[in-house]
């Protein structure tokens, strides 16, 4: 393995080439009106969904309710349209470097047997979320979820309608003051101002600062960081907090212990607009890491306008890196049958294919069948991450 006697570790000669690629980003996009899907004139796309405020939200589920009214007094039955978020109504835009929705629509009709209990949870969320407007308060998905039980059975079916309801509005998921729990945290050189209380993420200790679920509520954001570093592991995040990696290198730490949640992915997109600084990604070196890295949820294309933080750039860990750092055999995992199917179907994707070292790397990937966490890189020590690993990759510009 590469020892930390051979790796420069001055922060200035680390920085340099992650500095010229801040810069670059600054000049790539001064001036630069920002691009929308609207711009392009993409035939059979939806528009893109807005943020909305409690009022404008209440009077389209006013309009959507009215016009049901009608339709059953007319004769014409009980019935929601949607746009379909399936797969297939999906299509990567790469002048946006990210997935957005066609123009197909699904019926649900409160007549048919398979879809009845559906309509009838999209009229209880339709009706909660315009209590919550009029109240003026956000909820938990888990509140909704209990609201009514007997009809939701799973969270997950209230979750999913969730989803189609905000698709249905035209509106981001943050604007139906619906929220899920805490996930995501962050540490280091940021401090700002959540709902008027100062947060200064350098004095957070070990554990960060739980990235809040209103994003709307954070201003007057400072940094003095050169990178955001995006950690997809807690135990990884951890490390670099204990070791304040961010106080030797200018940095961000941000993790959402895993794929991230809405709130955390609209923090990142705030900061990078924000700072305009470069997005450096490190996760484990297997199919789901780099999904991470990607698109975020194909799940919530809609909303991908507000969600999704383009140009992510892979640090590592990356396939081709096992034999660079030498990683040993024990400390290298077989991937599972659904692993490699996962590696398969991301090998056609065209977000993935615009990227040939990113194919390239996958295509190591599932040749070799071998994947890799993050921790692996302790078999050389516990701090061989933040004293060698990443000073290297930083000091090489080894991102892709």
């Amino acid at each position: 393995p590469i020892r930390r006697a051979d790796v420069i570790t001055d922060p200035k000669v680390v920085l340099r080439k992650v500095v010229l690629l801040a810069e670059k980003l600054k000049t790539d996009t001064k001036g630069r009106k920002k691009l929308k899907l609207a711009d392009l004139n993409i035939p059979n796309v939806c528009k893109e969904v807005d943020e909305m405020d409690g009022r404008t939200l209440q009077a389209h589920i006013e309009k959507i309710i009215v016009s049901i009214v009608n339709d059953i007094l007319e004769g014409k039955g009980f019935s929601f349209t949607m746009p379909t978020r399936s797969s297939s109504n999906q299509l990567y835009v790469p002048e946006l470097d990210r997935i957005v929705l066609k123009d197909k629509t699904i019926t649900r009709e409160f007549a048919s047997v398979s879809n009845s209990r559906k309509v009838a949870i999209t009229t209880k969320i339709l009706q909660l979320v315009y209590e919550l407007c009029m109240k003026n308060i956000h909820v938990t998905k888990r509140d909704l979820f209990y609201t009514d039980v007997k009809l939701f059975v799973k969270q997950n079916d209230s979750d999913d309608v969730l989803e189609d309801v905000a698709c249905m509005l035209g509106c981001t998921r943050s604007s139906l003051q619906v929220v899920a729990s805490e996930k995501g945290v962050v540490v280091g050189r940021v401090s700002f101002e959540d709902a008027g209380d100062p947060i200064d993420c350098t004095r957070m200790g070990v554990g960060g600062k739980a990235i809040p679920p209103y994003i709307d509520r954070i201003t007057n954001i400072q940094s003095d960081a050169k990178f955001i570093l995006l950690v997809e592991k807690d135990a990884a995040f951890m490390r670099l907090a204990e070791d304040r990696f961010y106080n030797t290198y200018p940095c961000i730490i941000i993790t959402a212990k895993g794929q991230p949640d809405v709130a955390t992915r609209l923090f990142l997109k705030k900061l990078k607009t924000k700072l305009n600084i470069p997005v450096l990604g490190l996760v484990d070196a297997d199919p789901y890491g780099l999904k991470i890295l990607s698109v975020g949820s194909k799940n919530m294309s809609y909303d991908s306008a507000h969600l999704t933080t383009p140009d992510i750039k892979w640090l590592g860990v990356r396939p081709s890196d096992l034999e660079k750092y030498k990683i040993p055999d024990q400390c290298r995992l077989q991937m599972t049958e659904h692993d490699i199917k996962t590696g398969k179907q991301l090998l056609n994707e065209d977000f993935i294919k615009k990227n040939p070292i990113w194919l390239e790397e996958l295509e190591l990937m599932v040749k070799s069948k071998e994947k890799a966490e993050i921790q692996a890189l302790s078999n050389f020590g516990f701090q061989y991450l933040t004293q060698v690993y990443l000073p290297q990759k930083l000091a090489q510009g080894d991102w892709v």
